[in-house]
């Protein structure tokens, strides 16, 4: 957490950001009782999620989802082992930040669970409206701690 606030200095938004989808993803996956190692690779995924929107931001002007799976991946490894991880750990994370803008083909409780905690923060980051809260709900979230929190929060 401590190398990602580095990493965004100055950029309050961001670190804010990831500091709720970590709290989320964490709050989620001890509520689902998720394996340690699956929380560990959760959390570190959760801080690192994001990490390719500077470089998409500087590279191309451009953030988008997709840029971010291209980019955040290697930025995401080289954080990773900086700071020591496992490399079974950092090729998930990496797995995880290349493909948490993609919603078609979610395998594994960490990459679930990931997926949600940001849909409850960008939820209400972006102030979105009941109806689309709604829909995302029913296409998105699927863990039972996942959707009684986005019901207490939205619903």
């Amino acid at each position: 957490m401590s190398e990602m606030i580095k990493y965004y200095a100055g950029d309050p938004k961001r670190i804010q950001h990831f500091i709720k989808v970590h709290s989320f993803s964490k709050l989620i996956g001890e509520l689902e009782e998720v394996p340690s190692d699956v929380l560990e690779q959760l959390e570190a995924a959760a801080l690192v999620h994001d990490i390719g929107i500077k470089l998409c931001e500087e590279k191309y002007g451009n953030c988008n989802g997709k840029l971010q799976e291209k980019e955040g991946p290697e930025a995401a490894r080289q954080l990773l082992e900086r700071v020591g991880y496992s490399t079974k750990i950092i090729d998930r994370v990496c797995y995880l930040v290349g493909h948490h803008h993609t919603y078609n083909e979610i395998t594994g409780q960490d990459y679930q669970i990931l997926v949600e905690a940001d849909f409850l923060v960008n939820m209400y980051e972006d102030q979105l409206e009941e109806k689309a809260v709604k829909i995302a709900f029913e296409k998105i979230f699927k863990t039972k701690s996942g959707k009684k929190i986005c019901r207490e929060m939205f619903l």
